[in-house]
């Protein structure tokens, strides 16, 4: 198997015929963003889509699904945890993630609670986390770390979510998991040749490899205004296929890739 055909791609979605699509295009998890607590005040919604997923809608989803493995974004930690990490579990719920958490007891609480009954997936968006990253990576029982670009970027003030990209901010983190064999993905990744894109998607593609990244989420450009309009198989294939040709493009050709997104970012931003 290739990097690109053994890359994790993860789909959140309520609607069951796009959830079947996925499933057929061999998307490798797909579920419910279950997030509420707080999303609201810190995300403006006339910019960033806030989910209304609702749990009772993951047996409709995880009754699409011949392949894909279900899963879910909770809350963050909070009174209710264990009723609702024990509820999606008990759903059938394969991966859980954990987002905007700040410190490694809520970290370490969230393992506990899940406590091996479903794979463990820390969100690192906050300065906080990503700061003591170093420490998180002790806990025993993390699966695998995400970085959430969008809700770091805001939580930093930063200028967007490219900055962290670009700065040499990611690259860091990206170290700290690799020395502890965790994998970890980033972002979310759209059609390779979509021309709506401010920034070309085949540099954001780019590094993945550079960073050494194994996953990424489906972001909702890839198949918006109407995934029926396209063939999904063929544009996930598209993806994976891009995936391997920048790994086996080299460093050299991932380095230049990421100078020219910088270049690319400065304008946009401007």
């Amino acid at each position: 198997m290739s990097y690109g055909n053994n890359f994790i791609l993860t789909l959140f979605t309520n609607n069951p015929d796009l959830a079947r699509a996925g499933d057929n295009a061999g998307i490798n998890r797909i579920g419910l963003d279950l997030e509420r607590i707080g999303k609201k005040r810190r995300q403006d919604a006339n910019k960033a889509w806030i989910s209304n997923h609702q749990k009772h809608e993951l047996q409709i989803i995880r009754d699409q699904l011949t392949q894909a493995a279900l899963f879910a974004r909770t809350n963050p930690i909070h009174a209710g945890s264990q009723r609702e990490i024990d509820y999606l579990i008990d759903q059938g719920v394969n991966v859980l993630m954990l987002p905007m958490f700040r410190t490694v007891k809520e970290a370490s609480i969230f393992i506990e609670l899940v406590n091996g009954r479903a794979q463990v997936s820390l969100l690192v968006e906050t300065a906080a986390a990503a700061m003591r990253l170093r420490e998180i990576i002790k806990l025993p029982g993390i699966d695998e770390i995400h970085f959430g670009l969008n809700d770091l970027y805001l939580d930093m003030k930063l200028s967007n979510h490219f900055e962290v990209l670009t700065s040499g901010l990611l690259d860091m983190l990206a170290d700290i998991v690799t020395s502890a064999e965790i994998p970890f993905g980033f972002a979310g990744i759209g059609r390779v040749d979509d021309s709506r894109l401010p920034i070309p998607g085949d540099l954001i593609y780019a590094q993945y490899p550079r960073l050494g990244a194994t996953r990424a989420l489906v972001s909702r450009v890839f198949y918006s205004p109407d995934f029926r309009a396209m063939n999904l198989t063929h544009e996930i294939n598209a993806a994976r296929s891009a995936l391997d040709q920048w790994e086996q493009a080299g460093s050299e050709a991932q380095t230049a890739a990421l100078i020219s997104l910088r270049t690319k970012v400065t304008t946009w931003a401007a």
